[in-house]
């Protein structure tokens, strides 16, 4: 593939097969459709609610809306507790810890005065015209409204925005503080107590709005828009990727995925992960983007699996996403937690359990996996706090197995196991989705792309690390243990993983004819790890075929039940390969 020109699609759409929908582009849009509902509404006095997710741009959106809608406005901060009682509130959760905190058990109604209904209600019942009730808790305000508009924002938008210094987190002012902090919040508490609120919100939403371009907001009616939902969680679909620079990233991407050559690096990409991706629906001819996680709240039996719903929620379980060193610097060495070990210290269900897919790989390709025999557990943990506290270099190798990888070798790496990719590598990640509760015991010495020393977890690390992976276990169990499944006619299936331990299975499929899948009880999530181009389609029909490309991952909801994959355009009469991870109940 040295020639190999990108066909990866950055933008991966789904064409909504819904006629005469109701939806528009542009604040003079959004402000038309919504007078056009009020005007169905006689009444004295019309009451709206203009729900919002956390990260929106308050300022843009007031200001759009009061130059295009007559009546008055009532602010829901202007109800929320202190700042300093809300900062008390959050504080067990968020703590002072620079990246961990605990996962939030407040709810959106936490952050308000107790009697900001009854003042609200008050403040209304003077009102004459149309009164707009903004911000998030609009509803929580005013529970009877006669029109629901919903405000929403993608969280991965969302981040670029702290970074920017745009937005503030829930309920306090701190637009232009640590971006790290803010996500911090966001991700312990704010979108937590937001997506709760608006799962209650969904089934009667009269219109919905894409906020996450800015000045150029989508609006959709809420019944289209759950249509839309619906459809895709019924039919084969990819969601919006995106792509971020890190200390150790590498060139790969920039190649195989057509990215700007002129970006330092780049680090990660997740593509498959719903609670931080997006979705983009084809309404007419606007593209509408959302929050993928919206998907899973709105159908998750349809989408994930009833076995799998009734294990894990509304929460989608599988991750993948690109670790990208080629041409860059090893990964930090890492471990992940128990899954006692995060349920206590950080509220988690479930840990990350992972593996490393090696979609490419140097010469020098290699992976840190285990232990070596024989070290003492002190004298390793002693040598790491010295390399941090007084910057000696830390010598991997004489703690850590380091293992030679070649191109479509697979990892294992369940909770516990000490590892990290090193430099040259091009690694497909599949894992349990809480990405954030990584250890870091060292970083190799270096500094973020903020000139600044990353943080170091070796407390936490210490904790969790299972002492007796070393190199001969982890070789037998964790290394390339490939087991043959099942061939037909032109095609082959292997076991790949992962850990007995880990709730994910996968399975790889090399195939130069149609090869036939079953969902089986769980979603299944797939990337093209070899070949062009292929096509997914349904054996009956069921769904419009959805080629993909190389690198791409895509998600078989598991109300599709049985689909083909086969090679084509390019790929025809060539030998292609999928990697596919579901959710496993049996050995």
């Amino acid at each position: 593939m040295h020639d190999f020109v990108p066909n990866y699609d950055k933008s991966p759409f789904i064409k909504v097969r819904q006629q005469n929908i109701t939806c528009g582009e542009g604040w003079t849009s959004v402000c038309t459709l919504i007078r056009q509902h009020l005007s169905d509404i006689r009444s004295t006095r019309q009451v709206i609610a203009l729900e919002c997710y956390t990260g929106i741009d308050d300022e843009e959106v007031i200001d759009s809306l009061r130059a295009g809608l007559e009546g008055s406005f009532i602010h829901t901060k202007d109800f929320m507790l202190p700042e300093k009682d809300i900062r008390e509130m959050i504080h067990p959760d968020v703590t002072d810890d620079a990246i961990f905190g605990y996962i939030t058990r407040l709810d959106l109604h936490d952050f308000f005065d107790p009697s900001a209904p009854a003042r609200v209600a008050q403040e209304v019942a003077q009102m004459t015209g149309a009164v707009f009730i903004y911000g998030p808790g609009a509803t929580l305000l005013a529970p009877r409204t006669d029109l629901l508009v919903y405000f929403d924002m993608t969280r991965w938008e969302g981040q670029l925005r702290q970074r920017r210094g745009e937005v503030s987190n829930l309920g306090v002012n701190n637009r232009g503080s640590k971006a790290s902090l803010q996500y911090k919040q966001a991700y312990f508490v704010d979108w937590r107590v937001c997506d709760k609120h608006k799962r209650t919100l969904m089934d009667r939403w009269d219109l919905v709005v894409d906020t996450v371009q800015k000045d150029h907001p989508k609006i959709v009616s809420g019944k289209a828009y759950n249509q839309a939902l619906q459809q895709t969680a019924h039919q084969p679909f990819r969601v919006v990727p995106f792509f971020d620079p890190g200390p150790w990233g590498g060139q790969w991407m920039k190649k195989y995925c057509g990215l700007d050559k002129n970006t330092r690096n780049f680090a990660w990409c997740f593509d498959g992960v719903p609670e931080e991706n997006s979705l983009l629906l084809q309404f007419n001819d606007i593209l509408f983007e959302t929050p993928s996680i919206n998907l899973v709240f709105a159908w998750p039996k349809d989408l994930l699996g009833g076995p799998v719903e009734a294990r894990f929620g509304a929460e989608f379980p599988i991750r993948f996403d690109f670790l990208d060193t080629m041409d860059g610097g090893n990964l930090s060495l890492q471990v992940h937690p128990t899954n006692e070990y995060i349920r206590e210290k950080f509220g988690m269900t479930y840990t990350q359990d992972e593996s490393y897919y090696m979609l490419d790989a140097g010469d020098d390709a290699c992976v840190y996996l285990g232990l070596q025999e024989g070290i003492e557990p002190g004298r390793m943990i002693a040598e790491l706090r010295q390399a941090q506290e007084e910057g000696q270099p830390f010598t991997a190798e004489k703690f850590v197995e380091k293992i030679p990888v070649k191109k479509h070798d697979h990892v294992l790496i369940p909770a516990g196991t000490v590892h990290c990719s090193g430099k040259n590598s091009m690694v497909l990640e599949i894992s349990a989705t809480p990405y954030i509760f990584t250890f870091k015991l060292w970083d190799w010495g270096r500094m973020g792309l903020d000139g600044k020393p990353r943080p170091i977890n070796i407390d936490h690390g210490k904790k969790v690390i299972d002492w007796s992976r070393t190199s001969r276990w982890t070789r037998e169990h964790l290394y390339n243990t490939v087991v043959p499944i099942a061939e037909g006619d032109g095609w082959r299936e292997e076991r790949t993983g992962l850990y007995e331990t880990e709730f994910i299975e996968t399975r790889r499929h090399w195939f130069s004819k149609p090869v036939r899948h079953t969902t089986n009880g769980s979603v299944n999530v797939l990337n093209l790890v070899e070949g062009r181009e292929a096509i997914v389609e349904s054996p009956t029909g069921a769904f419009d075929p959805l080629i993909v490309h190389y690198a791409e991952t895509f998600i078989i909801p598991d109300a599709v039940g049985e689909y083909t994959i086969r090679p084509h355009g390019d790929s025809k009469g060539k030998t292609c390969a999928t990697i596919k991870a579901y959710v496993r109940f049996r050995s």
